[in-house]
């Protein structure tokens, strides 16, 4: 049996490896967006936690100093929710790169598939050929 070959490996080969590297950059971008969410989840209780020392204060100092913190991390929240907003941007973005390479890859795969099931059946047909012809020339010697 002859061995199969895919003429458009090469392409087939480039296809995927430019997937893997989009699922990559999905992958740092969806890191980036996690870590983002973690500092808005770290500012989010460190404004509880200022709120709650707070209520039962009565020092001046430490109630400023308290609402300058409670500022600083509204301006933290604020840079950081931009900042959000901009790596769901670029998510997107890599999310879109990634399925268009998988389009392409997948398209490619359905087409060696397809070449590999007509290389098969036509192995197939040839390899009863083959045994056909064998029986039939055995029978022949032996009517012979």
């Amino acid at each position: 049996m002859a061995k199969f070959k895919y003429e458009l490996q090469d392409v087939l080969d480039l296809r995927n490896y430019e997937k893997e590297a989009a699922e990559n950059e999905l992958s740092k971008s969806l890191e980036v967006e996690n870590q983002i969410n973690n500092e808005l989840e770290f500012i989010a209780s460190e404004y509880v936690r200022i709120k709650h020392l707070m209520k039962g204060s009565k020092d001046i100092d430490d109630i400023l100093c308290q609402n300058n913190y409670l500022k600083l991390l509204d301006f933290k929240k604020e840079d950081a929710l931009e900042r959000l907003a901009q790596a769901k941007i670029i998510s997107e973005q890599k999310r879109q790169v990634l399925m268009e390479c998988t389009k392409k890859t997948t398209a490619l795969e359905k087409l060696k598939d397809k070449q590999f099931a007509d290389f098969k059946a036509a192995e197939d047909y040839k390899e009863s050929e083959f045994i056909d012809d064998l029986a039939t020339s055995r029978f022949r010697k032996i009517n012979n």
